[in-house]
């Protein structure tokens, strides 16, 4: 991390030209503009370095295709601008970057109000309601990616079809081959640490190609944030080394799914000591009993918020290491929910989301889910011993129609979110599924084109 005061001396010394300033769009990903550092820095007394961005890119789908239906915008409105403010404390070296800079920022309206539909402002309106009560939330992300040995542009070419992973077998915590990914996956893990993000470990997963790299767990929002520049970090890295990757949830339906496993806990904002542990720092104290029973008791209403998208559901397969089964375990891989660790190291393992979720609402939506349970004090219920794929547990939404279906009628999310982004997070779903049904599929063809 660097401050404004270091980065003029860059600026001055001719090390840095470029300020990215960014916003995560709904999808999650990086939008804003490239700044010379001169006009940043010179912008800074007036108005804190920010931009103006045309406000349809919270109204837009992966391929920026703008989607009618929101109340936040829309052609009857104009589709105006919003104001995008650098958070200065992100600010940052992008060390894969030549002589650029980057600073997340919030986006707020001409008049300095939060826009509420924005992933940030989702996730800072939980960390608020947290921080009300006392607490403090801290947070960790697990993202799995798959590498194949072709370009970015390569795998356009191919529709993504035919690709050749980076591994010829099953690399989970293996050593021999995951070297020869080294060089890449190396670079990946220093260029993190070197932009501020620390990086616990890197390894083999348990798809062909596929690799895991662990961020140490910080404050709800610096979580998100950290995920995010890590992902669009990654895909920089990778394809600036003329080779592809995807965080898609489930690439192949012959392979594994890449996971997004949100570990959470509570802190004493006053004391900075974990609420998780019971006195004996073994056990589970009474409000982490009822953190994870909200979290259970919203799982299938807040499904949308981890699982976002069609290809999201296809992940869920029984034996597949991704979760169906809406319970509790201790350190069980087969439930929605493991807690782990001892002591001040205690939480809970969601394994619900997916490698595609938007990091600031899965927290967003983890937080509300935990909040609720203690407020309505709701128990998790025994802990799950055994198979969770062959259980009679509630089960997780099979479908983006039923996760939208209990996200809609829900009025726990409701209440969590505010009418506005629920309505917002709601359209959205309901757009990417409308999308959907306005293509026809190869699997169809196969099937139907001659023998129907």
């Amino acid at each position: 991390m660097i401050t404004i005061d270091r980065l003029r001396e860059l600026h001055d010394l001719g090390e840095v030209d470029t300020v990215l300033v960014v916003f995560p769009d709904m999808q999650g990903r990086f939008m804003g503009k490239r700044v010379m550092s001169g006009f940043f820095l010179d912008e800074m007394p007036r108005n804190g370095g920010a931009i103006e961005a045309c406000d349809y890119l919270l109204a837009v789908d992966v391929d920026m295709k703008v989607l009618d239906g929101f109340r936040f915008t829309s052609w009857e409105t104009g589709y105006g601008d919003f104001v995008c403010r650098p958070d200065l404390s992100t600010l940052r070296l992008v060390p894969w970057l030549e002589k650029t800079a980057l600073v997340v920022g919030d986006l707020v309206d001409h008049d300095g109000n939060d826009i509420d539909v924005s992933p940030r402002a989702i996730l800072r309106r939980q960390i608020g309601l947290a921080a009300d009560r006392g607490y403090t939330v801290k947070a960790g992300t697990e993202l799995e990616f798959f590498l194949f040995q072709e370009s970015m542009e390569e795998a356009w070419k191919q529709d993504f079809k035919g690709l050749t992973p980076s591994s010829p077998y099953v690399i989970d915590y293996h050593i021999l081959q995951t070297s020869k990914d080294e060089w890449l996956i190396r670079k990946i893990r220093n260029d993190m640490a070197a932009a501020g993000i620390p990086v616990e470990n890197s390894k083999g997963e348990a798809g062909l190609g596929q690799h895991e790299l662990n961020l140490r767990y910080a404050g709800a929002l610096e979580m998100a944030d950290n995920h995010t520049i890590y992902k669009n970090g990654a895909k920089e890295i990778v394809a600036l080394a003329g080779r592809a990757i995807t965080f898609m949830a489930k690439h192949h339906i012959d392979e594994v799914g890449s996971s997004c496993h949100v570990h959470s806990s509570l802190w004493d904002s006053s004391t900075d000591r974990s609420l998780m542990p019971d006195d004996s720092g073994h056990g589970l104290s009474e409000t982490f009993r009822w953190y994870l029973g909200g979290l259970l008791a919203t799982a299938a209403d807040f499904a949308l918020c981890w699982a976002p998208y069609i290809n999201s559901y296809k992940r869920y397969q029984p034996g597949s290491w991704a979760p169906t089964a809406i319970g509790w375990g201790t350190d069980n891989r087969t439930l929605g929910f493991r807690v782990v660790g001892h002591g001040q190291g205690m939480r809970v393992e969601s394994r619900v989301p997916g490698a595609d979720c938007n990091p600031y609402i899965a927290l967003a939506a983890t937080i509300a889910g935990g909040l609720y349970g203690i407020e309505n004090r709701i128990e998790p219920g025994d802990v799950y011993e055994g198979n969770g794929y062959e259980s009679d547990l509630p089960r997780i939404p099979h479908t983006l129609v039923d996760a939208i279906a209990r996200f809609e009628s829900s009025e726990i999310a409701k209440a969590a979110f505010g009418d506005d982004a629920h309505f917002h997070l709601l359209h959205m779903a309901r757009q990417e599924w409308a999308e959907f049904n306005n293509h026809v599929t190869d699997w169809e063809l196969r099937r139907n084109f001659e023998r129907l």
